[in-house]
């Protein structure tokens, strides 16, 4: 165990991050080149190992952070390295992108600061990949089943990794030119660099497991999809070539802002500006075709995606930018109605919102504004927006507060509708839609729609809707345990949630 009297004699002190000055200089990681192991096992001797650690509860892949903490306080890296791994398959990815409900769930915050177990889980996979543990674990024998994953994100990986290691022949579709869906081309580099996504790839390419890019599942097979350059593959062919597939297409159907103006030039869903700006670095483009550069840039949406675009217009050298999230300003503290260890909100500073602090010494951000319309100029481009302040509940207009911003470039970070609505690939497979926009499924993460949907199983955003790489990760390690006892009328891997499974709320 840690040190029992640690966390009273230990402050918390999380990894610092790089100088504002130098992040925005280049596209590397805000924590790149940092010393980490010998703040980071001082800090893991804060965990009280708890009898009851709610810290478990609150991450939903019930990762073992009592246990790797203790490895980590005494330098045992390769026993805290195995026991990362035993419930988490990207280790690397939730350690640099989970914003770590785990430590709002820790029972040292109850009544003093958590401990710092991202930081923690973060050194541990670099360590270990320094230290050169990270290495194939191909199944022992073949079960002789097919399985296809439509969807390389998270939680397509998760259960392709996880299927392959059970035995069976694990085909992943995807439609993009790269592997990783919104680890590649939605993450910026500065949050997330690529090298952390290929060097799982290729782990589980020598597991055994399948790639095939450029691949658009939904479409009449062998026609050409012009639009992002991948062939079209018809849906209910694959299903017939293979004994079950898992659907894990994410949730890129982007929230629209219908108001007047809309149709202005300069004005772009957030996941088209990321894109672009991850190609760039990528190697596609010289430079991104939706820039920043030069210009007032407004981010509407207050959530992750918002601040991603921050930070990105940042590095691309914008003359402004504003972020208008239509919430009020957050308290400091846990109020009252969200009790420990519920993830509580709370006034957070993103990576992002500190860049822009330390370039223009204010906070970005304008809380309870909502927008009222855009204003372009006379060739049709945007060049204003029109906002008023709201009520905090109700969200009404508030008298005498419209105000107008110069906008040469407005990004919609407002969210996700769920899986997109074109394409053949729901009337495929025989998938039907919830309330919510998502594709129907059980408790045990199998489509709902009758027979045509038979071995067909959803997991990740597709199913749930917009959530956090920790719960796409967590699913399709679960939607793989249920894959498994399809096709061999049990199984022994983990299913940590079910479909229905929500976060620890209030």
């Amino acid at each position: 165990m840690t040190d029992p009297f640690g966390f009273m004699k230990i402050p918390r002190r999380p990894v610092p991050a790089r100088p504002v000055e130098a992040r925005l200089g280049d596209w590397r990681e805000v924590y790149a080149g940092q010393a980490l192991l010998p703040l980071v096992s001082e800090q893991a001797n804060r965990c009280m190992d708890c009898g009851l650690p709610f810290c478990h509860s609150g991450c939903p892949l019930g990762n073992l952070i009592p246990e790797w903490n203790a490895y980590a306080a005494r330098g045992n890296w390769r026993a805290a390295y195995d026991r990362l791994h035993a419930t988490n398959n990207f280790p690397e990815v939730t350690g640099r992108l989970c914003p770590a409900p785990c430590e709002d769930a820790c029972v040292l915050s109850i009544n003093d600061d958590p401990v710092t177990i991202k930081n923690v889980e973060q050194a541990i996979a670099d360590e270990g990949l320094r230290r050169g543990y990270l290495a194939p674990s191909p199944p022992e024998r073949l079960s002789g089943k097919t399985v296809a994953v439509i969807g390389s994100g998270p939680a397509g990986l998760a259960a392709a990794q996880q299927l392959t290691r059970a035995g069976h022949t694990v085909a992943v579709y995807e439609r993009s030119d790269r592997l990783g869906g919104l680890l590649r081309y939605g993450i910026p580099e500065f949050k997330l660099e690529k090298e952390q996504v290929e060097l799982r790839i290729g782990q589980m390419r020598e597991e055994g497991t399948v790639f095939r890019t450029g691949v658009h599942v939904g479409g009449p097979a062998g026609a050409s999809d012009t639009g992002s350059g991948a062939v079209s593959l018809d849906a209910a062919h694959l299903r017939r070539r293979f004994d079950a597939v898992v659907v894990a297409v994410g949730a890129l159907e982007g929230r629209e802002l219908p108001v007047p103006g809309r149709e202005l030039l300069g004005i772009h869903q957030a996941m088209e500006y990321l894109t672009c700006a991850n190609r760039v670095r990528e190697g596609d483009y010289p430079a991104s075709p939706v820039s920043a550069e030069g210009r007032h840039v407004i981010i509407v949406g207050g959530g992750d995606t918002g601040s991603d675009c921050l930070g990105t217009a940042l590095r691309q050298g914008a003359l402004s930018v504003v972020q208008l999230d239509i919430n009020p300003v957050p308290g400091d503290t846990r109020p009252d109605h969200q009790p420990w260890p519920v993830y509580p909100k709370v006034y957070r500073i993103s990576h992002a919102h500190e860049e822009a602090r330390g370039r223009e010494g204010t906070d970005p951000r304008l809380f309870a504004s909502a927008t009222l319309c855009f204003e372009g100029d006379a060739a049709g481009r945007v060049r204003a927006l029109r906002l008023t302040a709201v009520e905090p509940v109700a969200r009404r207009p508030v008298g005498d507060s419209e105000r107008v911003l110069p906008a040469g470039l407005v990004l919609l970070a407002l969210g996700f509708n769920g899986p997109e609505r074109t394409g053949g690939l729901p009337d495929g497979l025989g998938l039907t839609w919830d309330a919510r926009g998502t594709f129907a499924r059980d408790a045990a993460f199998a489509a709902l729609g009758g027979p045509r949907a038979s071995g067909v199983f959803v997991a990740g955003d597709a199913g749930r809707g917009q959530s956090l790489v920790v719960w796409a990760i967590a699913e399709g390690r679960s939607a793989a345990a249920a894959v498994d006892r399809y096709l061999t009328g049990s199984t022994e891997l983990p299913s940590p949630v079910s479909a229905f499974d929500v976060p620890l709320t209030a």
